[in-house]
């Protein structure tokens, strides 16, 4: 930044700074643009009887604004993920309950366009509640968010902000963060995002990371604080957010964002460096995935393949299931991609903080509720379209399949079950694909942990989960920041079930990796190697970094002190050896 920044803070408020969980490092220097529900800001008030027609001239004006977004979202780069979505968005719009009624409750009660759409907006959802259908019912939330879009364009809070003309200008405020609204983000290069709530592994904070975007949550009240355009500092490193910075804290953070910049330009260099440690030994740097788009920056990190690519974010962001075909050119497209490298495709993961438009939270606790395996095997026909579309990729490179979540011997035995008769439908046709593909499974649950005998009977493969297998231990939950400070992976317990996995599966002659945050982490990959581990997924952005750490490690060294940190219990001596042992 230059300065116009600097001018720009001048004329600004006064300066403070915010505290939060830093979720993904870097800095970010920029104009905050605020998203917003649009709804908790709907204002009801009366107009005059001669200014109806005015009234209903708005309306039209911004239903028109929001058609010709969506006719520009129908043609961009995430079309095909997004057409669905579209559709229906502009169907629902032109039918007359919401084309039509609001205009009629403008004209008999004289009210603002926003209030007369959110109150038709009520009765609709009403009336999709009442429905006996369950997929009518979800349609609901469809309805909510075509609303939503009208009265964003109404109160004049439209997606763009009318400050910097550039994105990477941009800091995006918000009270909260979807996954699904992190996958949007995708289509962008914004400088980086804070919001008031969220953890720090949710799968908001894990997106943000694969996009290397710095970002801050947890702030609690930065949205009601800080103003549209206000200059803004994101140390997500720190967990800091910095409001109208004075000229020589703006200068500070320049240096420092440039220093970063120019760290990250000399790690490029390893791309094609083997990961070795100092002593020899090989490690295989892996990276995770959410969607096809990504399979460039696991190229550029020249990762040594995907080790995990979370399916269930091709079914976010619209409003029908992906087909089978469609499955399968995304998953082909990633295999093909990989030219022989694995390629770990994990089964859906739906539930929880990730759900399909339209659904519910997922029972009183949908941490524990129907997610994962317990999900795709309660829904036999969305398992076996995708079990044919990652078979039919199996043909085009080297396919594996993960399954989320697993605690029970059944689990396995019924996927195996579901797995045969999708490869006896594939056979049936003629559809080739690869009648050997490996099957692993995530240990992500301390019950998996503990009885691991049973997993290393029926599977090739496992890879340890570390963000849930900490929420689980520890009995938190992992997107609730009032209880983040108690999500510790440098609690002994969870060190225990981690390093028992890791040493059971070597004894046993089974591959093990870890895939959770834990893999990406730089002050941990000394102590998980201490463990044992040698194969570690992580965000495509976090690969050379760690890499780096790998190139500098001597096993003979750190594994001494790696199984001490092991018998260790007290919180204080477990921080100075993992200082010790990254020294």
């Amino acid at each position: 930044m230059n300065a116009p920044i600097i001018a720009m803070t001048e004329a600004s408020g006064a300066s403070f700074t915010l505290l939060g969980a830093s979720v993904s490092s870097g800095i970010a220097i920029g104009h905050a643009h605020l998203i917003t529900t649009a709804r908790l800001e709907v204002p009801q008030y009366e107009i005059a009887a001669a200014d109806v027609a005015a009234e209903l001239e708005r309306l039209d004006t911004a239903m028109g604004k929001v058609h010709a977004e969506l006719a520009e979202l129908e043609a961009g780069a995430l079309a095909g993920e997004l057409n669905t979505f579209v559709n229906l968005h502009r169907m629902l719009l032109t039918d007359v309950a919401l084309s039509q009624a609001p205009r009629e409750i403008i004209q008999s009660t004289r009210c603002n366009a926003e209030w007369a759409l959110v109150q038709q907006m009520d009765s609709l959802v009403k009336q999709f509640e009442s429905f006996d259908d369950p997929y009518l019912r979800e349609r609901k939330a469809d309805v909510q968010q075509a609303v939503e879009r009208v009265l964003k364009a109404l109160l004049g809070s439209a997606h763009t902000p009318s400050g910097p003309s550039h994105e990477e200008d941009i800091v995006v405020v918000a009270h909260d963060l979807s996954p699904a609204d992190m996958i949007l983000f995708k289509q962008h290069k914004f400088a980086g995002f804070v919001t008031d709530v969220g953890g720090v592994t949710s799968h908001t904070a894990i997106v943000a990371r694969s996009l290397g975007l710095p970002a801050v949550v947890g702030l609690h009240h930065a949205r009601g604080m800080i103003r549209e355009n206000e200059v803004l500092i994101v140390d997500g490193g720190q967990g800091v957010v910095i409001v109208n910075p004075d000229r020589h804290v703006l200068a500070e953070y320049q240096l420092k964002k440039r220093e970063r910049d120019l760290e990250q330009q000399k790690l490029r260099r390893l791309k094609t460096t083997p990961a070795t440690t100092l002593d020899g030994t090989t490690i295989e740097l892996h990276a995770n995935i959410e969607l096809p788009s990504d399979i460039e920056g696991v190229l550029d990190s020249g990762a040594a393949g995907v080790g995990l690519f979370r399916s269930e974010f091709l079914f976010l962001n619209r409003a029908d299931l992906p087909s089978e075909d469609e499955q399968f050119e995304a998953y082909r497209r990633v295999a093909e991609s990989m030219q022989g490298k694995p390629v770990t495709i994990r089964t859906l993961d739906l539930g929880a903080d990730k759900a399909l438009a339209g659904a519910g939270p997922g029972g009183p606790n949908p941490a524990m509720g129907l997610r994962a395996i317990r999900l795709c095997l309660a829904e036999p026909h969305l398992f076996l379209t995708q079990l044919r579309a990652i078979l039919r990729a199996s043909h085009y490179g080297r396919v594996q399949i993960l399954l989320p979540m697993l605690a029970h011997a059944h689990e396995v035995e019924v996927t195996f079950v579901y797995l045969a008769q999708a490869k006896e439908t594939l056979s049936r046709n003629g559809i080739p694909f690869d009648p050997n593909v490996k099957v692993g499974g995530m240990i992500e649950v301390p019950a998996a942990a503990l009885t691991l005998a049973i997993f290393l009977e029926r599977l090739d493969f496992l890879s340890i989960g570390t963000n849930d297998l900490i929420q689980y231990t520890l009995a938190i939950d992992r997107t609730d920041d009032t209880v983040a400070h108690l999500y510790d992976p440098l609690h002994p317990a969870v060190l225990q079930l981690i390093a028992h996995t890791i040493r059971t599966c070597n004894k046993a002659g089974k591959s093990i990796a870890v895939c959770g945050e834990m893999a990406g982490e730089r002050e941990m990959t000394r102590l998980l190697l201490g463990f044992g581990l040698r194969q570690f997924s992580m965000h495509s952005s976090q690969v050379l970094a760690i890499k780096q750490q790998v190139l500098r490690t001597s096993l003979p060294d750190v594994t001494p002190i790696a199984q001490r940190i092991l018998r260790n219990t007290e919180a204080a001596k477990t921080h100075m050896l993992l200082a010790r042992i990254n020294a």
